[in-house]
């Protein structure tokens, strides 16, 4: 599957004009508990074309595809993910503590891990995960049938509270 990812990263890439900088996986499996139907959740940032970047007119600054039945990506333009790295948004700091890296450029990311300290806000996270918990459990611990993988998705953001 890694080299499925990889591929389709490096089609996006040639689609898009855009070179990927960082990309890895989030969510149940980057934790650690899949479940069998779980899907692949990759996240990346890049960077588009100079002459994108010149340009007058608005750019799109996301990108979202879900290819074939298990390959959710979701990418970031470098400046959208460093606004929202720079608001403390918890989703970047997450993306680089991912255990599985798919792809990094290590003149864009190491700096960039060096500056977390600098903007991480743990109140702000802690805002964050309470209400990514509290939505979770809302959402899909209430009624009679629940999946065993939702009772561990609340897990995630309070294994990150209690570092915090």
């Amino acid at each position: 599957m890694r080299e499925r990812i990889i591929e389709a990263l490096e089609k996006l890439e040639k689609d898009q004009e855009i070179k990927v900088l960082y990309a890895c996986e989030s969510g149940s499996r980057a934790w650690g508990f899949p479940s069998p139907d779980s899907d692949y959740d990759v996240r990346f940032i890049y960077a588009q074309s100079p002459k994108r970047y010149l340009s007058i007119y608005d750019r799109k600054d996301a990108i979202d595809l879900f290819l074939a039945e298990d390959l959710d990506f979701i990418g970031w333009d470098v400046r959208k993910a460093l606004r929202l790295f720079h608001k403390s948004n918890a989703s970047p700091y997450e993306w680089m503590q991912s255990s599985i890296v798919y792809k990094e450029v290590p003149e864009f990311i190491n700096p960039l891990r060096q500056l977390a300290a600098t903007y991480f806000s743990g109140r702000t996270s802690l805002h964050h995960y309470i209400g990514m918990a509290k939505h979770t459990y809302l959402g899909h611990l209430q009624g009679e049938q629940v999946r065993i993988k939702n009772i561990f998705m609340p897990c995630g953001p309070c294994f990150v509270l209690s570092g915090l």
